[in-house]
Formats: structure tokens, C-alpha cells, sequence
């Protein structure tokens, strides 16, 4: 299948999860033998630097050297028009360019698919209306989204929930820590994070036999690491940085339980690795949150709504053994999530 992706920022430029999540789709699908394009400002360089640009098995396309909205939304429909994609998969920030890929599909008689992550700040404007209703279909990476985009008036049947992806495989060939934590808590260390909720509750349980390790880096780190020290858990509470994938799975492979507290989650992608690992989830319950979505009706998963409860739910998961793989997860897998989405741009190509 031929797909053009409409990024108007790349990760070269922005540290957007959305971004992040539109790129590993495209990547994802160039690596299944699939025809992607990037169609995004220019973030190479150099003399000899042209238009074209291949990087780690995924290929872009320059709209326009600089993040220059008017002069890529003018640019940006007749090269979509050119590259004759089967279906045009762009993300909405800004909306104008959202607009524009419209265009471009349309005159390519491409569907055009929207991946709305939720992190994008459009505004409820006028034109941010436009953007929303412009797209056949679009792609929300939980149901929390699907309801804030009802919210702005999108109907929730023109809204599909695709999560994130991981990889089964690479979880089950990891060999877990040699020596885990009991607890793990996973996510960037900034103000959201909210890890006063999980040390709280932690220093509830100062009598009894734990340790844990917080995962990520962020400018939040140094104050978390006092809050550690002020309850005086610090030296059972391990910080361990942004470490890599695979150490990150081989920590929730041997962990007991992982506890998640952030306050804002489009997507909990650390809690999904980590539950896919064997781990049993606690999800401290924030209405800015989706990650409750992924313990909801597991056994091996627990909603809290405060750090008492928190505490509570870390002791109560001692009843469930160790495990260092869960198979219910592997409907996160990258194949079948790809799969739902390749189904998706059939569906909407077929209706054309």
C-alpha cells in the first residue's frame, strides 16, 4: 500500500508524543513492505542536501525547508496530487496543513485519516473546527480521547481507537533483571508525573519488606528524588534514568507491580510494556488520564483514587504471583495493531 504521511514537524524538531506515535506508525508499516512517505518540513541539512531523505528505514519528503505554515499548505497538495498515495495519513497540528492534506487526497482520490493524539493544543477556534471535521476517519489512541474530540463536537462514530504498539516478541526474548524492584513506576519526570502519590503511599508501608525503582528523566527528577528523601524512603526508591527499551523490559519482566499516578496520559505506554511484562497494575484513577483504561476488568489490575489507596492495592497485589510475560496483552502487538489499521485504510479506500 502506498501511504503519504502528513507531518508538518518531525521528532528532528518536536518532542510531541503525538509525533513520536504518527512516525513509529509510518515506520512501522515501511518495515512491513509498505510504500511510506513523510511529507514534513526540512529537518536535514547540508550542501548537499535535497529534497528526499531516508532515515532508519522510514523516507521523507521536504515540503519546505523552514516550519513556514502558508508557504507548505500552499506547497503540500500538488506533491501529495504527484506521489498518488492510496490514502493520505496526516496529524492535525497545525490545522491548516490538516486542511491542505485534505486537498492533497482529495485531488490524489485518496481517503485522508487523521491521527489525533490529543497533545496537538489546537485551539476550539474556527479553522480548529474545520481541521477536526476534514478527515474520513479519525485515529484516537484511547477512549479518553475519543471523548474529549466528542466534546468538541466530533461525532464518536467517525473516531477510531487504535492504541499504541509494542513488541511481543522482543518482551518475551528480554531476560528479566537479575535483580528486580518489587515496584516500578515508569513515565517522563515532569510536573504531571505526580510520584508524590506513589512515595506516599509507599511510606505507608515503611514496615514492611519493598523496594522500587522509578523509570524516566525529566525536570521534575531532582524535586521527586527530595520528596524520596524528605519521607525518608530514599533508600529503597531507586531512580534509574532513560534507560533503553530493553532494560526497561527487563526491570518490569522481574518487577512485581507497577504503579501509575500521572496526571495527564493520552496513552500510558509505560503501564502497557510494563503490563504486557507480567507486572500487576495500579492506576491511581485522574480524570486528565487515560491509563485506568488498561487495568479496567483485569484481574491483575487495581484502580486507586488516593495514596492510601495506592498502598492498599500494592499489598493486595501480593496475592497474585510473579509473572514475567501476560499473553492477554499481545492484542497491543505492533502486527495486530498495524492489521487494525491497514484495515481501517481499506475500509475507507473501498468507500471511495
Amino acid at each position: 500500500m502506498r501511504v503519504a504521511v502528513v507531518a508538518f514537524e518531525t521528532v528532528h524538531r518536536s518532542d510531541r508524543l503525538g509525533v513520536a506515535r504518527t512516525e513509529a506508525l509510518a515506520r512501522a508499516l515501511s518495515r512491513r513492505g509498505h510504500d511510506v512517505t513523510v511529507f514534513c518540513t526540512e529537518w536535514w541539512f547540508g550542501p548537499d542536501a535535497g529534497p528526499w531523505r531516508v532515515d532508519d528505514d522510514l523516507r521523507y519528503r521536504r515540503i519546505d525547508i523552514g516550519p513556514a505554515v502558508g508557504s507548505s499548505a500552499a506547497r503540500l497538495p500538488t506533491l501529495l496530487a504527484g506521489f498518488r498515495p492510496d490514502v493520505v495519513h496526516a496529524t492535525p497540528a497545525p490545522p491548516a496543513m490538516l486542511l491542505s492534506a485534505r486537498v492533497g487526497a482529495a485531488l490524489a482520490r485518496a481517503p485522508l485519516v487523521c491521527d489525533w493524539y490529543g497533545d496537538e493544543g489546537v485551539e476550539d477556534s474556527r479553522l480548529g473546527g474545520a481541521a477536526r471535521r476534514a478527515p474520513a476517519r479519525v485515529l484516537a489512541p484511547s477512549r479518553y480521547v475519543r471523548s474529549r474530540l466528542a466534546e468538541a463536537g466530533l461525532a464518536e462514530e467517525r473516531v477510531e481507537v487504535l492504541p499504541e504498539f509494542l513488541d511481543f516478541e522482543r518482551v518475551r526474548e528480554t531476560e528479566p533483571h537479575p535483580d528486580p524492584p518489587d515496584v516500578v513506576a515508569g513515565r517522563r519526570l515532569d510536573a504531571d508525573a505526580n510520584l508524590e502519590s506513589l512515595f506516599l503511599g509507599l511510606a505507608e508501608l515503611r514496615e514492611d519488606d519493598w523496594t522500587a525503582a522509578v523509570v524516566g528523566d525529566g525536570p521534575a527528577r531532582a524535586e521527586f528524588e527530595r520528596t524520596a528523601a524528605d519521607l525518608r524512603i530514599d533508600d529503597r526508591v531507586r531512580f534509574v534514568g532513560d534507560v533503553s527499551r530493553e532494560e526497561r523490559i527487563a526491570l518490569y519482566r522481574g518487577a512485581h507491580t507497577f504503579v501509575h499516578t500521572a496526571r495527564r496520559e493520552q496513552f500510558a505506554t509505560e503501564l502497557m510494556w510494563a503490563l504486557a511484562c507480567g507486572c500487576v497494575g495500579v492506576v491511581e484513577y485522574q480524570s486528565d488520564s487515560a491509563a485506568h483504561e488498561l487495568v479496567e476488568g483485569r484481574e491483575r489490575g487495581f484502580r486507586a483514587t488516593s495514596s492510601e489507596e495506592i498502598a492498599d492495592a500494592v499489598v493486595a497485589a501480593r496475592e497474585y504471583g510473579r509473572r514475567t510475560v501476560d499473553e492477554s496483552m499481545a492484542r497491543y502487538d505492533r502486527e495486530r495493531v498495524l492489521s487494525d489499521l491497514l484495515d481501517c485504510y481499506r475500509e475507507l479506500g473501498a468507500g471511495l
